[in-house]
């Protein structure tokens, strides 16, 4: 009978067990959750830190910083305005142009796109009446990689 007894408690304790093993179970589940929420948090405040350090540094996330390799300030500007305003043609560049610098000419303008794109950082798009610009995805990608955005 002793035996019985013990048997009957070692199955009772094992049932407890398997009860605290479920609800030990259950309870990790949000946890987890809260974790990995709690990590893309802190990545994203990481985000928002870098770039409030690249504007308290330099004012403004600028060409200079994603692309230092471009020297000549009529192709920093024709990036600025590309990144502003894509999918612009020679004609609309030139007076966009104009306006930031107060004057342009559409040769310049037409040469420097030239060297833009053999350094694979603009990309030309022609359509049928015309050509218009925009810059490549390796610049969208050095972009997002000094905002923080992708890795």
């Amino acid at each position: 009978m002793a035996g019985a007894d013990e048997a009957k408690r070692i199955e009772e304790l094992t049932e407890r067990i398997a009860q605290l093993e479920e609800a030990i179970r259950q309870v990790s589940v949000p946890y987890a959750e809260l974790v990995a929420q709690l990590s893309n948090f802190q990545e994203t405040v990481g985000k928002y830190f870098r770039l409030m350090d690249l504007y308290q540094r330099y004012g403004v996330v600028s060409v200079d910083t994603i692309l230092p390799e471009v020297k000549d300030p009529i192709s920093k500007d024709i990036l600025r305005i590309l990144l502003d305003r894509p999918g612009l043609n020679i004609s609309q560049l030139t007076e966009e142009l104009k306006g930031r610098r107060g004057s342009s000419s559409r040769r310049i303008v037409r040469d420097k796109l030239g060297e833009l794109a053999k350094m694979d950082l603009v990309v030309e798009e022609a359509t049928r009446n015309e050509k218009t610009y925009r810059l490549s995805e390796e610049v969208v990608r050095k972009w997002s990689q000094v905002l923080g955005l992708s890795k």
